[in-house]
């Protein structure tokens, strides 16, 4: 291997190897993505891609680490370039994704990430934080007795949870005259981008009233609904990459083919035209969720239960097998009506 991926580098990569088909430098931030790990970038940060490229050059992403500074260390020294690995029986295709633009470590520089978050050019922010980062009580309420919390209501210059710096950011764009960016729930959890905006309003009105109703009335959380498989990379997967590469890859990012991503179309400040390349704009995300539930993770369940009382030991094992593959499409048959 020779050097490292980034802007010097890549127009020396293999031929087979897709790159970015726009000058990474003339791209400008629109979103504001929280919690940058793996799946973002090969979901969110892919699809971007794919904008960028057909001429959208104002929709460049803005990656914030909520914790911990990996991501920015592994992907700051190669321009925020990193491999997307798409593999299936047939071999792997290697795209390298150019839609994150620049990476902040939010505990090292809060200011900055407010910074960010409040930039006019800024129109929506996403996030895949993980379901116990949205710090829920058992009733489902905001847990406004976490210790986090409780310092993000004390300190709303310097917060620690995505709850203080979206609520700290909207306010001040409020004050500025910057009208509020959209925010757009990825992770999993049912009606994502309603439970959101219900934790935000309760935080919000901790701090006060009239910042509880501005984000209660003014803020747009649609809902969506996101799948793709993404395992974790290796240092077997990295020695393979930089190899096809010919330069390293601190932290490429392996998936599958297939992906899905169901949003409600409710974005005041303009977005991407993300259904040009696949993605399900709807008016309710519900139905979908519905869908994925008893279709996709129900025959899935369905298939590691009856595949580990069958002596397999895989779900491809499993679904190979002609007594399972006939209960999913029963199973199937039932459930799609």
């Amino acid at each position: 291997m020779n050097g490292r991926l980034s802007n010097a580098t890549i127009a020396e990569l293999p031929a087979e190897v897709l790159i970015p088909r726009y000058a990474c430098n003339s791209v400008t931030p629109g979103i504001v993505h929280l919690g940058v790990g793996a799946f973002h970038r090969a979901h969110q940060a892919a699809y971007v891609d794919a904008c960028l490229a057909d001429g959208e050059s104002d929709w460049g992403i803005v990656g914030v680490s909520l914790r911990s500074p990996d991501t920015r260390d592994a992907l700051q020294p190669q321009d925020g370039l990193y491999t997307l690995a798409i593999r299936d029986s047939a071999g792997e295709q290697l795209q390298v994704i150019g839609s994150i633009q620049s990476l902040l470590v939010a505990p090292e520089y809060p200011g900055a990430v407010l910074a960010a978050l409040t930039d006019p050019r800024i129109r929506i922010v996403t996030l895949t934080i993980t379901e116990k980062a949205y710090l829920r009580a058992a009733d489902g309420t905001l847990d406004s007795a976490h210790p986090d919390i409780v310092h993000d209501l004390a300190n709303p210059g310097s917060p620690k949870t995505a709850h203080g710096f979206l609520t700290e950011s909207l306010a001040r764009r409020s004050i500025a005259g910057t009208p509020p960016f959209t925010v757009l729930c990825c992770d999993n959890l049912p009606a994502n981008g309603a439970t959101l905006h219900r934790l935000l309003i309760e935080f919000a009105k901790l701090r006060d009233a009239d910042l509880g109703r501005h984000v209660a009335d003014e803020v747009a959380f649609p809902s969506s609904m996101v799948d793709r498989i993404v395992p974790a990379t290796t240092d077997a997967d990295r020695t393979r990459i930089g190899q096809q590469l010919g330069v390293e890859d601190a932290w490429p990012v392996m998936t599958e083919p297939f992906r899905q991503w169901v949003v409600e179309d409710r974005f005041p400040a303009g977005r991407p035209a993300w259904e040009k390349f696949g993605v399900t704009m709807v008016e309710d995300v519900g139905p979908f969720e519905d869908m994925k539930l008893r279709l996709l993770n129900g025959a899935h369940s369905g298939i590691a239960y009856l595949g580990l009382l069958s002596g397999h030991a895989t779900v491809d094992c499993a679904f190979a097998d002609p007594s399972i593959r006939q209960f999913v499409d029963r199973l199937w048959a039932e459930a799609i009506p």
